[in-house]
């Protein structure tokens, strides 16, 4: 442990290898939470219907259960062929089997959180802040990815985040309590306040709930007063974003636009650099 609290390079490479193996872990969470999610709907729909199942949704499946596998042919993927990186590297992006591309998005996350977890670990140095610091990171990226597949922001992955966010507090690695608690309450009201008006004005729901609960978990970990910084953040990328796409025809006016991903970039930069932003901003105001 001196050694790491000596040597900020070490803590950095270590860091980020260990990003590399969440990252992996993570790609299965982003696969598979939404179909498990998808399953339990349906049983307690046919629950509610008296009606019986489909044997498929019946088997087990979690994110242990059953073992990954190519959806193009079946074969079981084996430990060599799912070294994070190197493997997706070593077969060329394909299937070692049948040949089917496999997906960009694996490598993609395992190379973001191993940069991440960097990045985090660069920034803070030996200590809790970088332990709490991984922790909001490895949330952070299947719920970003998982919304901008599914358009989902699962409680499963928010809500304990948020709990684990007011606990921190306690301990005062990112803020204090009173500014924790005020920052989910702050956090959630905010974009709920957002909603419930746009809603009152055209009839259309302009975000999910899913939504409202991300930034109250920020709020939590951040304090109240990064709520603001999170909501011009993710409000300017999202709209930037947003007009582009349309503007380029490869976003349909009325198709939604999750939100998700921008929030959960804007809460990760307030975390790592949130205090200098504001402190420029003041000081050019001045």
């Amino acid at each position: 442990m001196e050694i790491l609290g000596g040597n900020p390079l070490l803590l950095v490479v270590i860091c980020a290898l260990l990003g590399l193996i969440i990252g992996s872990f993570l790609n299965v969470v982003i696969h598979r939470l939404p179909e498990m999610m998808m399953r339990g709907w349906r049983l307690q729909c046919h629950e509610l219907q008296g009606t019986n199942p489909d044997a498929a949704d019946l088997e087990p499946y979690n994110l242990n259960t059953p073992r990954s596998r190519c959806p193009g042919c079946g074969h079981a993927i084996g430990i060599l062929e799912n070294i994070p990186l190197v493997s997706y590297l070593i077969l060329r992006g394909r299937c070692r089997v049948c040949g089917q591309p496999i997906s960009p998005r694996y490598p993609l996350v395992e190379l973001l959180c191993a940069l991440l977890s960097a990045a985090v670990a660069w920034k803070f140095g030996y200590g809790w802040q970088t332990a709490a610091g991984l922790l909001l990171t490895w949330g952070l990226i299947p719920l970003v990815f998982i919304d901008l597949e599914h358009q989902l922001l699962p409680d499963d992955i928010t809500l304990p985040l948020l709990w684990a966010g007011l606990g921190l507090s306690l301990l005062g690695i990112f803020t204090d309590p009173a500014s924790a608690i005020i920052g989910a309450m702050a956090g959630y009201l905010s974009l709920w306040s957002v909603y419930m008006l746009f809603k009152l004005l055209t009839g259309k729901e302009g975000m999910g709930f899913g939504d409202f609960k991300l930034l109250a978990l920020l709020g939590a970990w951040l304090g109240w007063q990064a709520v603001p910084l999170v909501i011009v953040l993710s409000s300017l990328v999202g709209s930037v974003v947003g007009i582009s796409l349309i503007l380029l025809r490869r976003q349909e006016r009325d198709i939604p636009i999750p939100f998700g991903p921008y929030l959960a970039a804007a809460g990760w930069i307030a975390m790592m650099w949130g205090g200098d932003i504001t402190a420029a901003y003041l000081e050019w105001l001045g």
